[in-house]
């Protein structure tokens, strides 16, 4: 596997994806009834900012402070935001950091973790086996959490529909292949037929735009129920940024959920913005009915 995530962990689209997240679980406990939380690229779980700038062979910038780093003095943030940040804090104090920047940024797993309740349940997949051992480590005093080593895309098949007949569900892959997209659209068709209410929220990278338009029209070959688009460009177009954002899909959203996330939205177009031509959009590829 030539990703790591720990070079990136804490940039503008981790704190996009991850404050999103956070506000899917808490519109899911809304209800008393259980959920099954399934992440199919789940990685190590938590990251080490203070290495972040150790590449394999050479040093690199750590990215870490555009993204949480420019949230982390912030005290007027929207409701969304402060949640994210405060739990986030929560993590890097629980790991012993005692100083005024962030140092332990969890991941998707550990965020969602701090979350859950007793009748909530996590299942994390990841198919590297060293990723997946340090995963098993961190979220190992997880109660009601199992990792599994294991292709993600596969798990739409074998854990759906889970027996709480709720889920939510984060595919956030590290898009090395050319046919991530392919292997996202069938994981997402799988899953849809198996638990057709299932909350299915999928990262993605701004990087070419054909790709991500390419992507939206096969997602919507498959019928889609109600599907939201939120997208952050921390750049325009013309920018030479490898990635100038990214942004998240969101099949069958909580109700409500637009509104809850707006403001956050538009706040982090201003607070992440690296270039001109940043902004935020919020859009539905399939409006509620």
């Amino acid at each position: 596997m030539n990703y790591r995530h720990h070079f990136h962990a804490g940039n503008f689209a981790d704190v996009l994806k991850h404050a999103l997240v956070l506000q899917l679980v808490a519109a899911m406990q809304r209800k008393p009834k259980g959920f099954l939380y399934l992440d199919t690229h789940s990685g190590r779980g938590g990251y080490d900012l203070s290495v972040a700038a150790q590449g394999d062979t050479l040093t690199r910038k750590p990215e870490w402070p555009e993204g949480i780093g420019r949230l982390w003095h912030k005290d007027d943030l929207p409701a969304p935001l402060k949640d994210y940040v405060a739990t986030v804090r929560e993590y890097d104090l629980r790991l012993g950091n005692t100083e005024t920047e962030p140092r332990f940024y969890p991941g998707s797993p550990a965020l969602v973790g701090a979350k859950l309740r007793e009748q909530d349940r996590m299942a994390l997949c990841e198919r590297h086996p060293e990723e997946c051992s340090i995963l098993k480590t961190v979220m190992a005093r997880t109660p009601r959490c199992v990792a599994h080593e294991m292709d993600g895309y596969t798990a739409m098949r074998a854990m759906l529909p889970p027996p709480e007949r709720r889920a939510l569900v984060l595919i956030d892959p590290p898009f090395e292949s050319e046919r991530e997209f392919a292997d996202i659209t069938r994981a997402v068709d799988e899953g849809l037929r198996r638990s057709p209410d299932a909350v299915i929220a999928i990262w993605y990278p701004l990087t070419k735009r054909a790709r991500v338009d390419a992507f939206s029209a096969a997602l919507m070959e498959l019928n889609l129920p109600p599907t939201m688009v939120a997208e952050l460009e921390v750049a325009g177009e013309d920018s030479a940024l490898k990635m100038r954002g990214c942004g998240l899909v969101i099949i069958n959203p909580p109700w409500q959920f637009e509104a809850t996330i707006k403001p956050g939205l538009a706040a982090l177009a201003d607070l992440l913005a690296q270039e001109r031509g940043a902004r935020a959009n919020l859009l539905w590829l399939v409006p509620e009915r």
